[in-house]
């Protein structure tokens, strides 16, 4: 089980490094599936693996001059705010509810990171967007992240480049800061609610996300950015459907 953990990580990780998120469309789909864990410690599991996964690959392409430092605070602290009520939601309803909420929003992630594949990579510069623009848009972030216990990357991807106008690349760095700042917020709601992960699963399953994220940066600086967003959005619209058919036809996660 370990074994898997860490491969399963590192390809984890290598996703949340290269496109700025969606680590957690799955790991949490991997620690309830694979490696057993109930819906609801996983959703916590997910929120440590792909937080420090972010943080990793934040602080590479940081060395890059990549993130939009203000830009990223002004939208985190609004995104930690609503990640603290989107917590409290989440634990109210069931596991198999929970899957089946999560299944349009990943579709939804998957058509827009589609529809902006073929869009320029250069750097570019920081945007200068209208502060109520920003914090809306961190607010409803965050209540994504709290409720799904996710990172919320897949989508602060799209945000941030069609909502807030940031060129490409910058976003997917200035994702990575925002995730790591309200997935720990999160995180705190969770274990203050009480949600108990699996410690050795997680741990495992973190630190080898954590080396594929960094790997995750690098190689994204050797592909082309159109074709790693057109393969996530398929993987992602493949995995949203794998679990669409497993609640409606399976029985649902273990533990739902």
């Amino acid at each position: 089980m370990s074994a898997l953990a860490i491969v399963l990580g590192l390809a984890i990780g290598m996703i949340v490094g290269a496109v700025g998120g969606g680590g957690a469309i799955l790991a949490l789909p991997v620690l309830v599936y694979v490696l057993g864990e109930p819906v609801g410690p996983a959703s916590t599991a997910s929120l440590v693996v792909v937080s420090l996964a972010a943080a990793i690959g934040a602080g590479s392409l940081a060395r890059h001059g990549r993130v939009c430092w203000r830009l990223a605070f002004t939208f985190a602290v609004p995104a930690a705010l609503g990640s603290l009520l989107g917590s409290i939601g989440s634990h109210e309803i069931g596991g198999r509810a929970l899957i089946l909420a999560f299944i349009p929003v990943m579709l939804l992630a998957a058509v827009l990171t589609w529809k902006r594949a073929g869009e320029r990579d250069d750097d570019g510069s920081c945007p200068d967007p209208p502060l109520s623009r920003t914090a809306t848009a961190g607010v409803l972030v965050g209540l994504l992240t709290g409720f799904f216990g996710v990172g919320g990357g897949f989508v602060i991807v799209p945000v941030l480049s069609v909502w807030l106008g940031f060129p490409f690349r910058r976003a997917v760095a200035t994702s990575l800061v925002i995730i790591a700042l309200t997935g720990v917020a999160a995180l705190a709601s969770h274990l203050a609610a009480g949600s108990r992960p699996d410690l050795a699963i997680t741990a495992t399953l973190a630190l080898a996300t954590g080396a594929g994220a960094l790997l995750g940066t690098m190689f994204a600086e050797r592909v082309p950015q159109s074709l790693l967003r057109r393969g996530f959005a398929v993987l992602v619209a493949a995995v949203a459907v794998a679990l669409l058919v497993d609640v409606l036809a399976l029985g649902g996660p273990p533990g739902g």
